[in-house]
């Protein structure tokens, strides 16, 4: 371990590995509906959820699913498979303290809070609150490590020019 500091760093990689692992399955379940008939498929989880179809939300979600193409859903998997990639480099390089890694978390986590923020004020629900208060955590704990590094980076040079040769 680098420093004390740093040893946070571990349970924020294990949370975005487990990001990825999410997506990835949901993209491989995306692919699941490749060559199906969508539309029969919404029409079953309608019923099985005895809603009516005719209904505005059931008709939507049944309109949406028949208008499904298999290059759509390529293309989503695709998606969910680059932003699994991602989380998993930044996993990486968080657990094995990398600062590239430190400024992915804090720029990759930062580009969500004004979204959630937003979403606490149309719509506050437990889980929007919870997400903004763990990514502001977050992203405030890289910030933080981001900025020590560099004080301390410049107390080091301070101290070698002090020193002298």
């Amino acid at each position: 371990m680098k420093s004390i500091a740093h040893k946070g760093l571990r349970p924020v990689a294990m949370l975005e590995a487990l990001k990825g692992v999410v997506v990835l399955v949901a993209g491989f379940g995306l692919l699941s509906f490749l060559g199906r008939d969508n539309e029969i498929f919404a029409e079953r989880v309608i019923r099985h959820l005895q809603l009516n179809p005719a209904h505005h939300y059931p008709q939507i979600f049944i309109t949406a699913m028949a208008r499904l193409e298999d290059s759509h859903l390529w293309m989503l998997a695709g998606v969910a498979a680059f932003y699994a990639a991602v989380r998993f480099v930044e996993a990486y390089g968080l657990w094995y303290e990398r600062r590239w890694a430190e400024w992915l978390a804090a720029l990759s986590g930062g580009i969500y809070i004004p979204l959630e923020v937003y979403e606490l004020f149309r719509r506050p629900t437990g889980l929007v609150v919870a997400a903004l208060f763990m990514n502001v955590i977050i992203v405030g704990y890289m910030a933080w490590l981001l900025s020590e590094s560099r004080r301390r980076r410049a107390a080091m040079e301070k101290a070698a020019v002090v020193e002298g040769p």
